[in-house]
């Protein structure tokens, strides 16, 4: 088998696509690899790691006489040999027995191969999708960001280790929680649905975020029990779903605002990052100190040698004093991942949990809880 590929971003671009989900070490050598299959003018890429699969396909004109070939090759060596040629480079490909020759210009590579047979694909669920619903790559990418930051990891109540996509109505709600912090936000669905719980493992959302654009293209979800598949543009990502009750999330949501006030969201970021030069990263507990009192609010932190940095912000407010501490890097990144002006800050008591919201947007919650000191 020969083939020639007149520009490399042929080939290059799908492959950034499906490389992400692929682990360094493996205890199975094909996992390192990406099934490659030719077939109708069309190239295909897979890769798994056998709890999510990434696939894309591309239609490529040259080969449209091609014979179908089917074999596997290591994705990071093909990915570093591509990415080291120049943009636009032709490229030929040669299979002979098990190995892959690669030449460009004067470049050439030899590559190993494994066979295409031995590469374990993702059983296609027989049991009847529970759930189907369009959103824009845009809007899922965007909602995504704002609660991701607040999943677990690694926590023995594997639930956690998530994100709980929950469709009740016309509404689907995306919810992230590692217990010291809570993201809840909201999508409007045309149509009304049955009511159902998917809880998406870390790292396949982690991946979705990564491939997603941010433009209006659809990207369909489809649920089963035990997998949920998410199709956009020319890819598909396939990914086993965690079991498992969630928590009952709306329990730490405040439902009394008796403490608030509004914050350019910038501006209180951008203080946190200059405060975040003093909370030595070597700290176990990296706490930042909020003080809000009439019109003010002081930002203040030390560290371990007593250095200290101090931050003032003018708000409205004209109510009692309010003396409390965070995880600087909880605040940091969720104010990192909204993209409005404003925020408010809510709180139901002076020692209570820090209830974030946006004035313009009903759909997000974020509850952060303080540190003790």
């Amino acid at each position: 088998m020969k083939l020639t590929i007149t520009d490399r971003d042929q080939l290059f671009k799908p492959l950034q696509t499906v490389s992400g989900i692929v682990e360094r070490r493996h205890t199975l050598p094909i996992l390192s690899n990406t099934l490659i299959e030719i077939r109708n003018r069309q190239l295909t890429l897979v890769t798994t790691d056998l709890e999510i699969e990434a696939e894309v396909t591309s239609s490529i004109p040259e080969l449209e006489n091609q014979s179908i070939l089917q074999t596997t090759v290591s994705v990071r060596k093909l990915q570093d040999i591509l990415r080291a040629l120049p943009s636009g480079a032709t490229i030929e490909l040669t299979q002979s027995e098990n190995r892959l020759q690669i030449v460009s210009g004067k470049s050439r590579f030899s590559l190993q191969l494994l066979p295409a047979e031995d590469f374990p694909r993702m059983i296609r669920d027989s049991e009847p999708c529970s759930a189907t619903y369009t959103l824009t790559q845009r809007v899922l990418k965007k909602h995504l960001q704002r609660v991701a930051h607040a999943m677990a990891q690694q926590d023995l109540r594997y639930y956690l280790n998530g994100l709980l996509l929950l469709i009740e109505n016309s509404e689907l709600k995306l919810v992230a929680t590692d217990t010291h912090r809570l993201g809840v936000t909201s999508i409007d669905l045309n149509g009304n649905f049955e009511r159902s719980e998917t809880i998406v493992p870390r790292k396949t959302v982690l991946e979705l975020i990564r491939q997603l654009e941010d433009n209006d293209k659809p990207v369909t979800v489809e649920t089963y029990p035990k997998k949920i598949y998410f199709r956009f543009s020319e890819a598909v990502l396939v990914s086993k779903v965690i079991s498992g009750k969630f928590l009952d999330f709306r329990r730490a949501i405040p439902q009394t605002n008796a403490f608030q006030f509004d914050v350019n969201r910038l501006d209180f970021l951008h203080a946190l990052q200059r405060i975040a030069i003093i909370s030595s990263s070597n700290d176990l507990f990296r706490n930042v100190h909020l003080n809000i009192t009439n019109g003010k609010l002081n930002i203040s932190a030390k560290n371990k040698e007593q250095e200290e940095a101090q931050e003032e912000i003018e708000i409205v407010y004209s109510n009692e004093t309010i003396d409390t501490s965070f995880n600087i890097v909880y605040l940091m990144e969720v104010l990192n991942n909204l993209d409005s002006e404003r925020i408010k800050c809510s709180f139901e008591s002076m020692q209570s949990a820090i209830l974030i919201t946006l004035p313009d947007d009903e759909q997000f919650r974020h509850v952060l809880m303080p540190m003790r000191e």
